[in-house]
C-alpha cells in the first residue's frame, strides 16, 4: 500500500522546477569547468560501451556464420545412399 502512495510523488520528482533545482545543485557542487569534462568522461564511456557491444556481437555473428560453413561442409562431404 506504501507503494501506491510514492508513485505519484515519484512522477512529479523531475518535472521542470526539479529539473531547474537539481541543475543548481549539479553547478554548485561541480563547478562551470568540471561539468564539460564530466559530459566528455561520459560520453567517452557510453562510446567505448557501444564499440564493445558491437564487436562482441560481430564475433558472435562470424561465429554462427563458421557454424553453418561446418555444417554445409559437413553435409556436401557425407556420402549419398544412392552409389
Amino acid at each position: 500500500m506504501l507503494l501506491l502512495s510514492i508513485k505519484p510523488l515519484m512522477l512529479d520528482l523531475f518535472s521542470g522546477p526539479h529539473m531547474i533545482y537539481l541543475l543548481i545543485v549539479v553547478v554548485l557542487l561541480f563547478g562551470g569547468k568540471k561539468i564539460p569534462e564530466l559530459a566528455k568522461g561520459l560520453g567517452k564511456g557510453i562510446r567505448e560501451f557501444n564499440d564493445a557491444k558491437d564487436g562482441i556481437k560481430s564475433e558472435i555473428e562470424s561465429g554462427m556464420k563458421e557454424k553453418e560453413k561446418i555444417q554445409a561442409t559437413k553435409t556436401s562431404t557425407t556420402p549419398s545412399d544412392n552409389a
